[in-house]
């Protein structure tokens, strides 16, 4: 009686020193360092950048060491967090702003052998660990003017309509449509047109003799408006960015009228994180121009400005934008049927409306796809009075990835080719999942930050853990003894257990989490005094030692189950509509219960199989 087949020993035995291995990360402290990557996914980042690199710390007498390439980036450790920012900005200045994305990390100090296994430490939230701060500013100016651009080309389709020949329509310094006439007549009939057909803007008379125009402006509010909606679209879609990235409990906030606070927490891929969420690129589709359009005289563009006057790759393509990127509902990369990188895109059914009816239409000639993409670099200026001011030049890059006949009208999915690399392809494919941005952006800030509870928060927090824990054991060695002891050291077991898991599931520790593995602590104990109160119980009613160890565990075993499978369920439906805190408690109330499950029923029983199973026992020490 009481004695466990082998294979159970050997069950237990496998799963405890799985539970250590796998526990073992989390006892190697992360160092601070200073992770490179290329601006392009495609931009291989190789020893050349990592010599450069060092020579710059040295230069700059930086102590640093362990540099060492890792894929596409190169990771360089410091000796102390303070020397990140002072050694992030020296290693800018030697490799340039254009090229390369620098950024502050925490680098794994889990050795090679553990790592090799899939070892790695538990991740920790920003109220414990901190992260990396990013302070991002969205360039609301340009949508406004991409707001006025649109409004010029309905300026220009009203005035033909009422047959109110202008001169030129343009956009002035980004704050107003400027439309001029050769007489009076026709800038009269125009303000009487724009102002009932176009009320967003308010429209003015302004000039006389051979400079009449029309003036249009936005208001205050419709500005504020736009802002708003820029810097809104612009939030949700680095959600989607950071979480495509599969960052853990990241922090994505607005702060003031138009800048974006990024938080990310613990050991990070920050360099891929900071490239990727502060990347502007879009994808157009716009058809061929026609050739007799190439060919009309200079008065066609300028008045009907239909097609544009730029050339991109050797193509020229119309003005007329078919869909961009905003339109893109899914989009996944792949190879076409010659080994090529491409992406598969799903538009939305308002997109593939538009593609439909544009390919339609147009079916043998040719369709360009246009990938642009925006860089921002700090430009140090110098105003009259000697002041220095830096400032963020903005700088557009246009590359026609693409030009291909259209065979057939395409409809809601179909694939673009003509992407460098798998790399290209997969970024190009996170981006427009994720959302276009309404407007650039730029890194107004960067810098390490502390645990956003406060270091002395998080010590007294662990210090309570610890106490309450140290309490628990010895309790259950004064009430219950030797069998106290057995559960001792099965709640070690189970710790060890809980943290193994959450260390290969990836799953997030945050304070609530903390609160999470206390009360998993209390439950596995419970459901040991379950059990040793039952063996009490059946002492009391007579049965011999061995018969009460067996009743015990045996009669406690389904009150224990449905006990848990309870608690389990509402820990699911707190981590299904909860969020941040709620969901960290919910993870490690989740596998703490499971793990305690084990430990509390198998691991005790083991444990007291092998003091008394097989014995002749007179007495219980219980």
């Amino acid at each position: 009686m009481n004695r466990y087949p082998l294979w159970k020993y050997l069950l237990i035995l496998v799963v405890l020193v799985l539970g250590f291995v796998y526990a073992m990360p989390n006892l190697y402290a992360p160092d601070p360092a200073v992770q490179i990557s290329g601006q392009s996914s495609a931009l291989e980042v190789g020893q050349n950048v990592l010599s450069r690199a060092e020579k710059a710390l040295d230069d700059a007498g930086i102590d640093h060491f362990g540099g060492e390439l890792q894929g596409k980036s190169v990771l360089l450790r410091l000796n102390s967090s303070e020397d990140q920012l002072p050694a992030k900005r020296a290693i800018q200045q030697a490799l340039g702003h254009s090229d390369y994305v620098v950024a502050l990390n925490l680098a794994s100090t889990t050795p090679h052998w553990l790592a090799d296994i899939g070892g790695k430490p538990m991740k920790l939230g920003l109220d414990l660990a901190g992260g990396v701060h990013f302070l991002m500013e969205v360039d609301t100016s340009t949508v406004v003017k991409t707001n006025l651009e649109g409004y010029a080309a309905d300026v220009k389709t009203e005035l033909r309509g009422v047959k109110a020949p202008y001169r030129s329509v343009e956009v002035v310094d980004n704050r107003e449509i400027v439309a001029r006439f050769r007489t009076e007549e026709l800038r009269d009939r125009a303000v009487r047109t724009l102002r009932k057909e176009i009320p967003q803007l308010q429209w003015q008379q302004s000039g006389n003799d051979g400079n009449l125009a029309v003036r249009g402006t936005l208001t205050e509010q419709e500005i504020k408006q736009l802002e708003d909606y820029a810097v809104t679209q612009n939030l949700t879609t680095l959600r989607n960015r950071v979480n495509e990235l599969g960052v853990a409990e990241p922090i994505v906030q607005r702060q003031g009228r138009d800048r974006i606070v990024v938080e990310l927490p613990g050991v990070q891929d920050t360099a891929e994180a900071k490239r990727i969420i502060g990347k502007t690129a879009n994808l157009e589709y716009r058809m061929e121009a026609k050739p007799n359009a190439l060919t009309t005289t200079k008065s066609y563009f300028e008045y009907r400005n239909e097609q544009d006057r730029q050339a991109y790759g050797g193509a020229w393509l119309e003005r007329k934008i078919i869909i961009t990127g905003e339109r893109v509902a899914d989009a996944r990369a792949g190879y076409d049927e010659n080994g090529f990188p491409k992406v598969d895109i799903t538009l939305d059914s308002r997109g593939g409306e538009m593609m439909h009816r544009a390919t339609w239409k147009n079916v043998g000639r040719r369709m360009g796809t246009l990938f642009i993409e925006s860089r921002f670099t700090p430009e140090t200026r110098v105003d009259a009075d000697g002041n220095e001011t830096v400032v963020q030049k903005r700088t557009d890059d246009k590359k026609l990835i693409n030009l291909a006949t259209v065979q057939s009208a395409l409809g809601r999915q179909f694939q673009t080719t003509g992407l460098g690399s798998p790399a290209e392809a997969q970024e190009l494919a996170l981006l427009l999942r994720a959302g276009a941005l309404a407007a650039p952006m730029y890194f107004v800030e960067e810098r390490v930050i502390g645990p956003s509870l406060g270091a002395d928060n998080v010590k007294v927090g662990v210090t309570s853990v610890q106490i309450g824990l140290l309490a628990v054991l010895i309790c259950m060695l004064l009430f219950y003894r030797v069998f106290g002891l057995a559960a001792n050291i099965a709640l070690a077991f189970n710790l060890t257990l809980l943290v193994a898991v959450m260390s290969i599931l990836g799953a997030t520790l945050t304070l609530p989490g903390i609160a999470g593995i206390v009360l998993t602590v209390g439950m596995a104990v419970d459901a040991n005094v379950l059990i040793f109160s039952r063996i009490r119980e059946e002492l009391r009613n007579g049965l011999p030692p061995q018969s009460a160890i067996s009743a015990g565990f045996d009669n406690a075993f389904s009150t224990i189950v449905d006990a848990n499978i309870t608690t389990l369920i509402v820990a699911v439906i707190l981590y299904a509509i909860g969020s941040g805190p709620v969901q960290g408690f919910a993870v490690t109330l989740s596998v703490g219960i499971l793990t305690s499950m084990f430990s509390a029923i198998m691991g005790t029983r083991a444990i007291i199989n092998i003091f008394y199973g097989g014995r002749r026992v007179q007495k219980l020490w219980i």
